[in-house]
């Protein structure tokens, strides 16, 4: 889940930009013991050890005909990653689900796929880097499978907003039926305050329909600078409330986390409005987690909702392995999957 071309890839793929440089250390500045003290989780409330203890940046999950289906950023060289499980356990090996780019596009900066199950198809969103724009983009693939692979034949990106457009995750409205795209703004790579969006889907998901709404911004002056990214949307069953899950902080040190916000329904009236209130100004809801005085992981980001084929609701997301972060220190972002519930309106790891 932050904006720049090297956030998503192991060091050795891509370089970290100057810009991006600056914006960890602005946030450095900011103290990042400071951020950890309201970070640190209790004993108990999550797994201590991962769901899957390779590199797997920035994942979804989509559940089909009792098989989990897990999707990531690239690593070891694949543009992207797929892998399956019977149980969110025992997983197959990482294969590359879209081993072809579209022609518009360059490799080594691809990320943070999520797809859409259409009837037979299964529809990919995922960022890309534009050659001819020069920036992150949001473009589209289809298989007829969910293993892939995916064949993205676009000749221009499905999003591409004026600084970017960065991390995709599909959502539908269990109330409504309609189907919506939820993505950052790339803002933060030219030394903005980010943003999250959404827009309606077409019913084949293959374009957008309607207006734009802008969903949350990030508040600079918390923990949540240098960026917001990576955004889940979800409503409990019988529920009213949406809740918008979102990583903030610089993504390769032990400060970031994840937040949400409470947001309102969809209203397609004369354009799409969408009101979304943050509740995670004060501190992360998920971060580095400390059990038994042992760092389990660090930095944890890049939610993703899903129904088990249990029915129960499950959470997962990325973060560092222990106290080793960062690529340069051999570290690896691990998946992570947790039962999620809520309490008195908030979301809890139970």
């Amino acid at each position: 889940m932050g904006g720049t071309v090297p956030h998503r890839r192991p060091l050795g793929i891509v370089t970290l930009s100057q810009m991006k440089l600056r914006r960890v250390v602005s946030v450095l500045a900011l103290g990042v013991t400071a951020l950890l003290v309201g970070m640190v989780l209790p004993a108990g409330a999550q797994s201590t050890s991962p769901a899957y203890a390779g590199d797997f940046p920035d994942p979804f999950v989509l559940v089909v005909n009792g098989t989990y289906w897990a999707y990531a950023t690239g690593s070891a060289g694949l543009n992207l990653q797929v892998m399956s499980s019977p149980d969110l356990h025992t997983w197959t090996a990482p294969a590359d689900p879209l081993p072809v780019l579209p022609s518009w596009a360059s490799a080594g900066s691809t990320w943070a796929p999520g797809v859409l199950e259409r009837g037979t198809t299964f529809v990919m969103y995922y960022a890309v880097h534009d050659t001819a724009l020069a920036k992150q983009c949001i473009s589209v693939a289809t298989s007829s499978t969910p293993g892939g692979p995916f064949v993205d034949s676009s000749t221009a990106p499905l999003v591409c907003q004026t600084n970017g457009s960065i991390d995709p995750y599909p959502f539908t409205d269990p109330h409504s039926g309609r189907t919506y795209l939820i993505w950052k703004s790339d803002d933060n790579s030219v030394g903005e305050i980010t943003h999250l969006w959404a827009s309606q889907l077409s019913s084949s998901g293959l374009s957008l329909t309607g207006a734009t709404a802008l969903l949350l911004t990030e508040d600079a002056s918390t923990w949540q600078a240098p960026t917001i990214e990576g955004p889940a949307m979800m409503v409990p069953a019988g529920g009213s409330t949406y809740y918008l899950f979102f990583s903030g902080g610089a993504w390769n040190t032990a400060g970031a986390g994840i937040g949400y916000a409470t947001c309102g329904a969809p209203s397609t009236l004369g354009g799409l409005h969408w009101t979304c209130r943050d509740q995670s100004t004060g501190a992360p809801w998920l971060g580095t987690r400390v059990a038994d005085r042992t760092t389990v992981f660090s930095g944890p980001s890049g939610p993703t909702v899903f129904t088990d084929t249990t029915g129960k609701l499950r959470i997962g997301y990325h973060a560092w392995t222990g106290t080793t972060v960062g690529y340069d220190n051999g570290g690896v972002r691990s998946l992570w999957i947790n039962s999620l519930g809520f309490s008195a309106g908030k979301p809890v790891i139970p």
